[in-house]
């Protein structure tokens, strides 16, 4: 599994503003995916090479009505319990407050690697000021600007050189790695029992019973795969945390490892915005994606149209990626549950798709130059050239004179194009608009 790093700290420290600026380090190598909307709380770092993920705990984490200090525990103790390394962001304005200090001694007593930020030092009288974080007994501290960016680079230097990127025991290629994903009590370990035919997973009604991911070999009725489950046994009463959150961080994990992830709706609570959050993870991450609507037992007076009017529903709330497939399904009572690994597997044979260049170029040519990208300042835009990129995901580049005038709808009509004729189907697509 892939490493990742958690960033704390009491409020307004300048946790998303770091968050941002180590994210950004990324956005060069990767253009956005269109569409998808950037999930604030949980991005990718590549620093020297190397590649891991950071998650702002801060984003996270509803302001109920708790105090600030009981849910800011909550996340250090979380960020404990589910990160590689934590990043604690103190304010060298405010100098060491209770907050800070009761954070520090919590991080002093765990077994995980403690970066010690002291943000908004942008002066040489505040570097000064920051001598006073030693006294927090976390040992040394990096001075940082988020704001101008100094001081991250060095920060970043001791973070991968403290996390160990071991090259993971290859499991063999051509078997898929499959995840099942989704909010807490959506009936994951139900669809994995079922799946497995016993009951390997106690599976309880409370919600967050499960914990670390486990890789079963799956190899029958003529199924063969890995199965990631992130539902093993819960630690009891290490926190009651937020369960919401928790999930998000326990799903990053098994959708950074899996090739497809089948995301488990809830068909009685309907599509919620956590949902959306880990299928914006799946795609950010370039999976392939099949949707099960469980419980659907459940739903009562269902018609002959009910399905395909919740499906539309649904694909709304997913535009504008609507290419993937969605199963009505019962864990519980086994309804349907085979065809979700039908399908599982098609979109894995689809993520691996090739398409020859010399048939690309006849497609898809005429209907450019019938449908050519809109005029940008009187400009034309010629697309002169395309070809599938030798990437692990489907990915094309559409060599022309003016990249930088194509703009994201365009892209789409491109991308609809490409899967009306070919099967991409539960697979995101990157399009590249590449200087000729």
């Amino acid at each position: 599994m892939g490493n990742l790093v958690a960033i704390v700290g009491r409020p307004n420290v300048g946790k998303s503003t770091l968050f941002n600026r180590l994210t950004e380090t990324r956005r060069a190598i990767v253009d956005e995916t269109a569409g998808v909307t950037r999930d604030r709380q949980y991005g990718k770092v590549i620093w020297n090479g190397k590649e891991f993920s950071v998650i702002d705990t801060g984003g996270y984490v509803v302001n109920s009505d708790d105090t600030f200090e009981k849910e800011i525990r909550k996340q250090v103790f979380l960020a404990i319990e589910e990160a590689d390394a934590i990043i604690f962001v103190v304010d060298v304005c405010t100098g060491i407050t209770d907050m800070d200090e009761a954070v520090a001694d919590i991080l002093r007593r765990a077994d995980k690697k403690v970066f010690l930020a002291v943000n908004k030092v942008d002066n040489n009288a505040r570097q000064d000021d920051a001598y006073e974080f030693y006294g927090l007994g976390l040992g040394n501290y990096h001075n940082l600007s988020s704001i101008n960016g100094s001081g991250t680079g060095d920060l970043l230097d001791e973070i991968v050189d403290a996390l160990q990127f071991e090259e993971e025991q290859p499991l063999e290629p051509d078997i898929p790695k499959i995840a099942v994903v989704g909010r807490p009590n959506v009936g994951k370990s139900s669809l994995i029992n079922a799946f497995m035919d016993e009951e390997r997973n106690i599976v309880t009604d409370i919600a967050g019973t499960t914990r670390d991911a486990i890789t079963t070999h799956y190899n029958k009725f003529g199924y063969n795969f890995y199965l990631i489950d992130t539902a093993g046994i819960r630690k009891k009463g290490k926190v009651s945390e937020d369960l919401e959150f928790y999930s998000v961080m326990r799903s990053i994990r098994a959708i950074e490892y899996a090739d497809i992830c089948i995301l488990m709706i809830d068909a009685v609570r309907g599509l919620e915005a956590q949902d959306l959050n880990i299928a914006n993870i799946i795609m950010r991450n370039r999976k392939g994606m099949v949707v099960v609507v469980n419980k659907w037992d459940l739903i009562e007076n269902k018609g002959n149209n009910t399905a395909l009017e919740y499906e539309k529903a649904l694909k709304e709330r997913f535009a504008p990626y609507t290419d993937f497939t969605v199963i009505f399904a019962s864990a519980i009572s086994k309804q349907r549950i085979h065809k979700a690994l039908d399908v599982a597997m098609q979109v894995f044979e689809n993520r691996k798709r090739k398409v020859r260049t010399s048939e690309i170029n006849e497609y898809l040519l005429p209907l450019i130059e019938a449908y050519p990208p809109p005029a940008l300042k009187g400009k034309t835009i010629k697309i002169k050239y395309i070809s599938q990129l030798p990437t692990q995901t489907p990915s094309f580049a559409f060599f022309t004179n003016l990249p930088q005038y194509v703009k994201a709808p365009y892209k789409r009509f491109l991308e609809n194009k490409i899967r009306e004729k070919w099967d991409f189907s539960g697979v995101p697509i990157s399009i590249y608009i590449r200087d000729k």
